[in-house]
């Protein structure tokens, strides 16, 4: 027999609701009982929602220990529940508060024996995985195999299938075609690295949902057990969550139903971490019965710049409507810039940013987005040039990048063969080469007369183990082409040279985003068009990346700096002035996404989370001229997403000098 504790009939709260949070807040956090969908706009106080709807079931009598809240960090979960603490005094530590991992962990110590998981197992933390994938590969013996793509490619391919509940083949074929050579070979090592997890008792990330939902879905009796215990369910994020998550999240639900996810249908841009918008979009469908409450008044933006957002995402068909409005502010109308060329799209964004710094704004509240990390190159060298001080967000400063520091080095080495150091960097890109192995085949190009010759000469590679010999080829291929002066003079040519005579190769076998990689030495092919010869471009490269070096543009600390971020990198943020660059079409919206209705809608909402990113003003920038390697110099069309909006929500900027 079960005996359950119920609430006073007659509620009083000791919170006054209706002084901190808005009517629209008030319902969503006092609703009744069964399933409910917030949707909450950008800016609306998300977060505040959800902390004081916590407060609300504790106050009404909800046992902490009965409230499950599942957010996408721990530091999420620590902050809303320390905001409920203060607010009631009550046990907010009881409650069930985590990400997803965190929570599955905990539960799979009390029942995973129920599905044959030991709860003694230990938890593979990235470094781990990486390393056991290492040795499937090598008990598999496939590192004979010169192209056998690296641990981290590998596990990219089963952490899709495990996520995403696919075959290996199948996912394979759909996300990573280079790899079809070795789909058999990969689908060995999945295998064989699940059965050393088992055997040693072993779990990674993505199996504490497997075996979460396994548990669900297998044991009715801990279904029931656990499913009771909880009787209100809360999910953050909830358009982040993937289809595994979310299956997860009804099965807990099922008992009571008293299931409320919150989330915005329109900032859902992670599907290529297997984010599953129908999660979100097909809620109501799922649970008829669900109440929907929408968040639309936006506590961080102008009305001009929410307008300008409102139009736009109003051209995505699946979604749920709504119109976000600000609390009376006013400001100027978000302004779109053509600029001649990626060049004078640096120079207008960093100019503009001196001026707005001399008018007083502080540096913390600027910053500059775009769609992918590439497109930030020549920003960051006009800032560089300028000496502002700049924070990149989305990833190491571009010439501190792994790949673009190979490509550099073998034009250094070609163009100066006493240099050492890139001399061993290309070499060790060669599976099978160490330091001993690089160090040896140094000495024989040191002591050389012509030591750019025996660098790719036959005598050189009988140094070379077997292993290392085998990838001989498409080191020897890509030195051989820059021994021609007529190449190695035009560092464009060069730098394309390089990658088509095997490092496109190197790339896909090393890196999982070996395509952004890709794109980010085509900027950099782009880029040294502008000098007369590879000794000008190198030259110029040395002086800004030793520039950056320096104090005057390393900021002293954080609130110090101007932010360059990519859009997805800058979700949940907000600055008083935003620059969003790059907007033509082909790159925001990417080329790939626009083949379907789905690819296209998530590029717009990324669009629409830029925007909501600007308080006060929004600089909307694009080059009518790109330069493309492969392509050679073409005008560009703007966005897709400049040329829907009408003109009374933006004004035109006219660059003097275009």
């Amino acid at each position: 027999m079960k005996y359950h504790l119920k609430s006073s009939p007659h509620f009083k709260p000791s919170i006054d609701y209706a002084s901190y949070l808005n009517p629209e807040q008030i319902e969503a956090v006092t609703s009744g009982e069964g399933p409910s969908l917030v949707i909450a706009g950008a800016g609306s106080g998300k977060t505040r929602v959800v902390t004081y709807r916590v407060a609300y079931l504790m106050e009404s009598g909800v046992y902490p220990s009965r409230i499950m809240l599942l957010t996408f960090t721990n530091r999420a979960a620590r902050e809303m529940l320390h905001r409920v603490e203060l607010l009631i005094k009550g046990e907010a530590r009881r409650v069930w508060g985590g990400t997803f991992h965190h929570t599955g962990n905990i539960i799979l110590r009390q029942h995973g024996a129920s599905v044959g998981l030991n709860a003694n197992f230990t938890i593979l933390d990235s470094e781990d995985t990486k390393d056991l994938i290492d040795s499937c590969i090598a008990e598999l013996n496939l590192r004979t195999q010169s192209m056998f793509p690296k641990s981290k490619i590998v596990l990219e391919v089963i952490n899709h299938s495990t996520a995403n509940e696919k075959r290996i083949i199948d996912v394979i074929g759909n996300d990573f075609p280079y790899l079809l050579v070795f789909a058999e070979e990969i689908e060995k090592v999945h295998q064989l690295y699940t059965k050393k997890k088992r055997e040693m008792n072993l779990v990674d990330f993505d199996d504490l949902l497997y075996f979460w939902r396994k548990v669900l879905l297998e044991v009715p009796a801990v279904k029931e057990k656990l499913s009771q215990k909880f009787l209100h369910i809360l999910v953050d994020e909830y358009q982040d969550t993937n289809r595994m998550q979310a299956e997860i999240v009804d099965l807990m639900a099922s008992a009571h139903r008293n299931l409320m996810v919150v989330g915005d249908d329109a900032q859902s841009i992670y599907s290529f971490r297997g984010a599953c918008f129908d999660n979100i979009i097909n809620f109501p469908e799922r649970y008829p019965d669900a109440k929907i409450y929408k968040l639309t008044t936006n506590y961080r933006s102008t009305e001009e710049i929410l307008s300008l957002a409102n139009e736009s995402i109003a051209c995505n068909k699946r979604q749920f409507p709504k119109v976000l409005n600000s609390l009376q502010r006013r400001g100027p109308l978000p302004a779109i810039v053509p600029l001649k060329n990626r060049s004078q799209e640096a120079e207008f964004v960093a100019q503009r940013i001196l001026d707005l710094i001399d008018e007083g704004v502080p540096m913390r509240e600027l910053a500059a987005l775009y769609r992918s990390h590439y497109q930030s190159m020549d920003l960051q060298m006009e800032l560089t040039r300028r000496r502002i001080p700049y924070e990149v967000r989305s990833g190491l400063r571009f010439f501190e990048q792994a790949h673009i520091k190979d490509v550099i080095s073998y034009l250094r080495a070609a163009l100066n063969p006493m240099d050492e150091i890139s001399w061993t960097r290309i070499l060790k890109l060669n599976p099978g080469i160490g330091n001993i192995t690089a160090k040896k085949i140094w000495e024989c190009i040191r002591t050389s007369d012509k030591p750019l010759e025996t660098a790719v000469s036959e005598g050189v590679s009988k140094l070379f183990s077997k292993r290392a010999r085998d990838n001989w080829q498409r080191y020897r291929s890509s030195m051989e082409t820059l021994k021609d002066e007529s190449v190695l003079a035009h560092p464009s040519e060069a730098i394309r040279e390089i990658l088509e005579k095997g490092y496109i190769a190197y790339l896909q076998n090393n890196y999982e985003n070996y395509e952004d990689r890709l794109e980010d030495i085509e900027q950099l092919s782009n880029y040294s068009e502008h000098f007369k010869s590879t000794k000008d471009f190198l030259s110029d490269l040395a002086l800004l990346t030793n520039v950056q070096a320096e104090d005057v543009v390393e900021p002293a600390e954080e609130s110090e700096a101007i932010v360059l971020s990519t859009i997805h990198r800058a979700k949940g943020l907000e600055w008083s002035r935003v620059f969003i660059i790059g907007l033509t079409d082909g790159s925001f919206p990417s080329a790939k996404s626009m083949g379907s209705l789905e690819g296209e809608e998530e590029e717009r909402r990324v669009f629409y989370v830029a925007v909501t990113r600007a308080k006060d003003e929004l600089y909307l920038c694009y080059p009518v001229m790109d330069d493309r390697w492969h392509d050679g110099s073409i005008v560009k069309r703007p966005s897709l997403f400049l040329q829907e909006l009408p003109e009374k929500v933006y004004e035109r900027w006219e660059i003097e000098g275009y």
